[in-house]
């Protein structure tokens, strides 16, 4: 099993409180998994998680992206800032 680098910018950054982490990888992980496992990690992304774009190796993609050891994986926030509150 490997890891990927996670990017967080703005509420993102906020929420987890820093601006990168290593994250293990399953095997035939997604993004979308991915995704999963970090709002429930910290259910106060749940609401911008939503709305939020992802990019892998700085190019945005899909949620159904297949993720590989090694990949960087940056969450860029709605444009609006989006609501990062647990309570909405």
């Amino acid at each position: 099993m490997g890891k990927v680098k996670l990017k967080f910018f703005a509420g993102w950054r906020e929420v987890i409180g820093q601006s990168e982490l290593e994250w293990p990888l399953r095997e035939g992980q997604t993004a979308e998994n991915l995704l999963e496992e970090l709002v429930s990690e910290y259910p106060g992304l749940a609401a911008a998680s939503r709305n939020s774009l992802l990019m892998v190796n700085r190019r945005y993609t899909d949620r159904q992206a297949a993720l590989q050891p090694g990949d960087e994986v940056a969450f860029i926030p709605p444009v609006g800032g989006g609501n990062f509150s647990a309570e909405h």
